[in-house]
């Protein structure tokens, strides 16, 4: 999954259709969402690689 573009943890989960604690719970307690991986910034932040539902939907497969 090769991607320019990166998203902050509200845009990333606004993009897939659920809400931003979600996607920090998850990532919390797995280290990871759905598989994806965030790049974590020195200030703490976290920038999510710009993904489409449809792409999730093939990595379940």
């Amino acid at each position: 999954m090769q991607t320019d573009k990166y998203l902050t943890t509200n845009e990333f989960a606004d993009s897939i259709r659920v809400k931003g604690s979600t996607v920090r719970r998850g990532l919390c307690v797995n280290g990871h969402y759905l598989g994806i991986r965030p790049i974590k910034l020195m200030n703490g932040r976290l920038l999510w690689p710009e993904v489409k539902p449809e792409q999730l939907q093939k990595q379940a497969q």
